[in-house]
């Protein structure tokens, strides 16, 4: 006889949640494998942790507390240890081979990011605090075990504590001394409240988000000037929010913070309702709560949020189950099993090839390393091969391509063979293909545009059209991302370099326009000024660049612009001469002029209409 089918009052919520973001990947993702497979807040990631969370909530026998805490205290306790070792780097001037290298960081965690770590370590925490002070409560009379237990207790709550201390330290260092190198890197909260905001404006991203795997896409949309004037501004776009939950809003709508927003409800009152309720889980809840809705989603808060819910569920179902007996439903039972068992199977088999992709990718690396392009090549496209729909496999095979044909094209002109043009030609195209497939799979991201015109412009002076293609892919990149000044400058450069100086002129004063005070932007303007002869605007130009840059810190910067200075101010009339403003401490700079790309061939290579970016 069949056992009874052992409903569970949050059951309904977790499905719910699952199938607003199964709505999302369907009607808005672009890239719907990635969306899948993201690391952060994929969907195939959230589905096996609700199989844990299923799997866990119908345990009999023991607590559920009873039996999960002790695994968390052991992971807790070994990444404690592992912290406090690291933190001091004991291998610091031990000669280790290069996959070993690692070993020396002394911010290594094996949860993946030091904010990862601090989450965990402070749920352990909170975990060994309740702990201690159940028992303090409970046990009135105290024997040997009761003893030896509080001892342990005590030891893995210093060690916690003392490594929770190092990760905090490590992730706030820079912060508190002002470093421009920052441990903790997270997207403003401003923009993340606003790019929830922006996705209200259209009926369908208002009401299923704008789909798993694609934050990057809407944040570009909401940067503003202010975001130019921070530390953060050479960073493109961030792919998670500042916030779980705002992520949640923002790639799933209003269905799927709706659904998450009834579940967290039902939990609390749960909570509420039974007040016997341990209360370790209580403040643990409590405590990933706070986490989602201050830092950003990951594979930890989700872990940890999974198994708080299950446990605070298989304590109080105890007093209310609400049974299902299916022993009548023969058939469906063995149907549904069947089913299930196929779904498994088919999710065990991709997910497998996804893992071997990622494998390959990563022996791909390690050829990078080697300096053995062989490798790289071939591990890369073999985790193409498996994983065709991932956006940073096909970006970098563009790249690998591309190194091909210009390490092929830097040799003597007379000593390139035909053979040697084919092989050229063959990669150009591979790595054109790539690009492109890099903007099919998600044409709303900038980077995909950017990527695809920086392998134009190596090619500008190799193959026919590229300078037209590399005009083009800028304009798309600017188009999906109008506060970014890096493609602005880029894309003046190309004008620069075709000797269009009044374009370059025009591009590179939109760049400055976004960003004052890049000394960069401000020197390539100035030379712009200079080619067309406008000596006055190249002159207040380069003493605007000579004023943004740290004496101290940029000292062969400094010097080569105070000399072209002098260069510029012999152009001008004598009574035209303008004195030269104080220099103030700002910003680090690496000044740079468009040079023309390394790649020539002549004549030059044709590539078939399909190269061209607006040809899908």
């Amino acid at each position: 006889m069949l056992s009874p089918w052992q409903k569970r009052p949050f059951d309904n919520l977790v499905l719910l949640f699952l199938t607003t973001m199964a709505i999302s990947v369907v009607f808005s993702s672009p890239n719907k494998i990635q969306a899948l497979l993201n690391p952060s807040f994929g969907l195939v990631m959230m589905i096996s942790l609700a199989i844990l969370y299923f799997y866990l909530s119908r345990q009999k026998g023991l607590s559920l507390s009873d039996k999960v805490r002790p695994y968390i205290t052991f992971s807790s306790l070994l990444l404690s240890l592992t912290t406090i070792v690291f933190y001091f780097q004991p291998l610091k001037n031990i000669s280790l081979p290069q996959n070993l290298a690692f070993l020396k960081n002394p911010n290594f965690t094996p949860v993946g990011s030091q904010l990862d770590l601090a989450i965990f370590l402070g749920f352990g925490l909170i975990l060994g605090l309740t702990q201690i002070w159940k028992r303090i409560n409970t046990d009135k009379q105290w024997n040997n075990g009761t003893m030896k237990q509080s001892i342990f207790d005590s030891i893995f709550l210093i060690l916690n504590l003392l490594a929770l201390f190092l990760t905090v330290y490590s992730l706030l260092k820079p912060i508190l001394s002002d470093s421009i190198r920052l441990n903790l890197i997270l997207p403003p909260f401003r923009l993340s409240w606003f790019a929830a905001l922006e996705v209200l404006k259209n009926p369908q991203t208002a009401l299923f988000g704008i789909g798993l795997d694609n934050f990057s896409s809407i944040f570009i949309q909401v940067k503003d000037f202010a975001y130019n004037q921070s530390l953060l501004w050479q960073i493109n776009s961030f792919n998670v929010s500042r916030s779980a939950v705002l992520q949640i809003f923002t790639e799933t709508g209003i269905l799927g913070l709706t659904a998450f927003g009834l579940l967290i409800f039902s939990v609390f009152r749960k909570i509420i309702s039974y007040p016997l309720q341990p209360t370790p889980y209580n403040l643990s809840f409590l405590y990933l709560i706070i986490c989602l809705f201050v830092f950003p989603p990951s594979l930890i808060i989700w872990f940890l949020f999974f198994i708080v819910i299950s446990q605070i569920k298989s304590d109080s179902i105890r007093l209310n189950p609400i049974p299902s007996d299916l022993s009548d439903l023969l058939p469906i039972y063995i149907g549904t099993v069947v089913i299930f068992s196929l779904l498994i199977g088919a999710s065990g088999y991709f997910l497998g090839r996804s893992y071997a992709s990622e494998y390959y990718f990563k022996k791909s690396l390690d050829g990078v390393t080697n300096n053995n392009i062989k490798q790289v090549y071939d591990n890369q496209r073999q985790a193409i091969i498996l994983n065709p729909y991932i956006e940073r496999f096909r970006g970098n095979f563009a790249q690998t391509n591309l190194l091909i044909a210009n390490n092929l094209a830097q040799k003597d002109p007379k000593k390139i063979t035909e053979q040697d043009r084919q092989t050229i030609t063959q990669a150009i195209q591979a790595s054109i293909s790539e690009g492109k497939t890099v903007v099919s799979l998600n044409p709303q991201k900038a980077d995909g545009w950017q990527g695809l015109a920086v392998i134009y412009l190596n090619i500008i002076n190799a193959a026919q059209g590229a300078d037209v293609w590399t005009i083009s892919a800028y304009q798309r990149a600017i188009l999906a991302d109008p506060q970014n000044p890096t493609y602005r400058v880029g894309l003046g450069g190309v004008y620069y370099s075709l000797k269009k100086y009044d374009d370059a002129l025009r591009f590179f004063e939109q760049a400055i326009s976004l960003k004052p005070d890049w000394p960069n932007a401000n020197y390539n303007y100035a030379w712009a000024n200079f080619q067309k002869q406008n000596y006055s605007q190249a002159v207040n130009a380069l003493q605007n660049t000579l004023s943004l840059l740290n004496q101290k810190t940029n000292k062969a910067d400094y010097k080569k612009v105070q000399k072209e200075l002098e260069e510029f101010k012999k152009m001008l009339p004598k009574d035209g001469e303008i004195p030269v403003s104080a220099p103030e401490e700002k910003t680090q700079s690496n000044l740079n002029l468009p040079t023309p790309p390394a790649t020539q061939i002549s004549p030059k290579i044709e590539l078939p209409k399909e190269a061209s970016p607006e040809v899908k």
